[in-house]
């Protein structure tokens, strides 16, 4: 069963609706009329809408913009505080993941999450963030991680901007949507989605360098990214690849054969010159020694001439 299924089924046992009736729509491949609209639309390098105003888990006014900063991405997470079980299960999954990526929450890249429910207010926001910041068991700044909420109006331009669809279930009074999460450049441009409830910490922290473009993780993280690892939108994860491992190899090949053959030229050449310098070396003595023998037999002649 596919992610998109399975979310479908959660979605609506979360909802209360027939089981029975949900395997057979998803048998057929049709969405039920429950959740028609309901999924994501990837709009890869599009805009997130910074100017839109929401209430943050201190009760405070802001905007989206006052996460973004220089060199820090940002991943964004669209959930509400009441929902029976998806959105915890993709909290927590991202919490699963994020406690074992060596990067500074707050510092290095940002998680916003924003209710989608108009209802809720600051209070709600500021016990879930409680919860599942104490379920990650780190410390983070004040200002990491805020728990947003908003009007109707802001929750669905964001909504539309980052093509999250989702809708509301007045039979149930629940939403309808579907498990995922959304990275962010530093400048507001959609890098990248991860559409499940479980988040690997090597898929995340590549996402995030990806995202800051190199200017966030290490050295390592980068060569792995750029020249090992690519993103399977199938797989829904950051894959070895083939053409980049075997260019890899051949770059230091290159490399390597290149700085072979300087290495032995230059040994070459150092030891020609050494062999000019004992060439020139010894034409000096055997000068020297030419010299000192013509001038003995001379005196010697004329010692005897004497």
């Amino acid at each position: 069963m596919t992610f998109l299924r399975r979310t479908i089924l959660v979605s609506l046992l979360a909802m209360g609706a027939a089981a029975p009736h949900a395997d057979a729509q998803l048998l057929a491949d049709e969405l039920p009329p429950e959740l028609e609209g309901v999924g994501i639309v990837q709009r890869l390098d599009g805009d997130v809408p910074l100017n839109l105003e929401f209430i943050d888990h201190q009760g405070d006014a802001v905007t989206l913009g006052d996460y973004f900063t220089e060199g820090r991405p940002v991943i964004l997470t669209l959930n509400y505080y009441k929902c029976p079980m998806l959105c915890s299960l993709t909290l927590n999954g991202l919490v699963d993941g994020i406690r074992d990526v060596d990067l500074e929450l707050g510092s290095e890249y940002q998680i916003v999450t924003i209710s989608i429910n108009p209802d809720e207010g600051p209070e709600l926001g500021s016990q879930n963030r409680r919860g599942y910041l104490a379920s990650l068991g780190k410390d983070v700044p004040e200002d990491a991680w805020p728990f947003l909420t908003g009007s109707q109006e802001n929750i669905e331009a964001l909504a539309d901007a980052i093509g999250f669809g989702y809708r509301y279930d007045e039979r149930s009074g629940e939403y309808a949507h579907t498990a995922s999460i959304t990275f962010a450049t530093p400048d507001g441009r959609i890098s990248r989605y991860m559409n499940d409830v479980r988040f690997p910490a090597q898929d995340l922290r590549l996402a995030v360098v990806d995202a800051s473009n190199g200017k966030v993780g290490s050295l390592i993280d980068t060569l792995l990214l750029f020249n090992c690892f690519q993103w399977d939108p199938e797989a829904g994860s950051f894959v070895p690849s083939a053409w980049k491992i075997m260019r890899l190899g051949g770059s230091i090949t290159l490399v390597l054969l290149v700085g072979g053959i300087l290495f032995l030229l230059r040994l070459e050449r150092r030891g020609r010159a050494d062999r000019d310098k004992g060439s020139a070396g010894s034409s000096g003595s055997d000068s020297h020694i030419g010299q000192g023998g013509h001038s003995g037999p001379a005196l010697q002649t004329g010692g005897l001439q004497a």
